[in-house]
């Protein structure tokens, strides 16, 4: 008798939740929608405010600093890897992106060297450096070769075709003829004090006698 009662209430607590209206879930919202959404908010003033806030917020200061070093850490362990020590071989031999990587360096790297330049520890390596004979023979070796000479007139002649050295050339040119001409006119002028003082004791040599 319990178990029939039992299973008409179980019975009619099926019908009653088959018969109760389901919660409909609405559809995912769409990506292109949502990221609209985003950058107009991001446009207005409440936005922008918004994110400067988040920014001088001293957690997220911290939480950046922390990110940074490890995004750090994780690039070089990544660099000097197998792997990336092939990736970048294997790039860089891709003349196209080594000259994009050679020119976004090129900044930081002038920087760099000027500055390694005037430190005397750098200067006395790059001395040692270049005492070294196998680094005599390697430069040696350069110097002589083809390419360095072909790129070198490739520069020489760049240069003087440059209308930068030509207006600098043109200049120093100026200066050395006007140089020369008050020299020379300076030395015209000793001479003619010279003769005027040895006519004018001739003179007087001559009233004396």
């Amino acid at each position: 008798m319990k178990k029939s009662a039992l299973l008409l209430l179980f019975s009619y607590f099926l019908i009653l939740s088959s018969c109760a209206p389901q919660e409909i879930s609405p559809p995912p919202p769409d990506y292109d929608q949502t990221k609209k959404m985003v950058v107009d908010i991001l446009k207005t003033d409440e936005g922008k405010k918004a994110i400067q806030e988040i920014m001088t917020d001293e957690k997220v200061k911290q939480q950046l600093v922390m990110e940074q070093t490890v995004v750090k850490e994780t690039l070089e362990q990544v660099l000097t890897s197998e792997k990336g020590i092939k990736f970048w071989e294997k790039a860089l031999q891709d003349p196209k992106f080594a000259e994009s990587f050679a020119k976004s360096l090129k900044t930081g790297q002038e920087k760099t060297i000027k500055a390694l330049m005037k430190d005397p520890e750098y200067q006395g390596m790059m001395i040692d450096i270049l005492k070294n004979p196998e680094m005599e023979k390697a430069m040696m070796d350069v110097l002589k070769s083809k390419e360095f000479r072909k790129h070198l007139q490739q520069v020489i002649t760049e240069t003087l075709n440059s209308p930068l050295f030509q207006a600098k050339i043109q200049d120093i040119l100026i200066k050395s003829a006007e140089n020369i001409q008050q020299e020379t006119k300076k030395q015209n002028e000793n001479q003619e004090g010279g003769e005027g003082e040895e006519s004018g004791g001739d003179q007087q040599g001559q009233g004396g006698s």
